[in-house]
């Protein structure tokens, strides 16, 4: 695998576990409604999401790619 094929599979990558943490992040809103082990749950799904998202960044930002998000 070449570099630059590399750097588009952990960019789709990054993208995709970008709005799962941004879906999971609006799960909360929901779970308001439900009470507060809802919330509380869905807050820990959110924050694993989050690190996830931020490990690919990482993980692109040492490879010279520059992210915005």
């Amino acid at each position: 695998m070449n570099p630059p094929i590399a750097h588009a599979e952990l960019i789709a990558t990054f993208r995709r576990a970008e709005a799962d943490a941004a879906h999971k992040f609006g799960l909360i809103q929901a779970a308001a409604k439900k009470g507060p082990k809802a919330i509380q749950a869905a807050t820990e799904t959110a924050a694993k999401a989050a690190k996830r998202r931020d490990s690919f960044a990482k993980k692109l930002g040492d490879l010279g790619v520059e992210l915005k998000y």
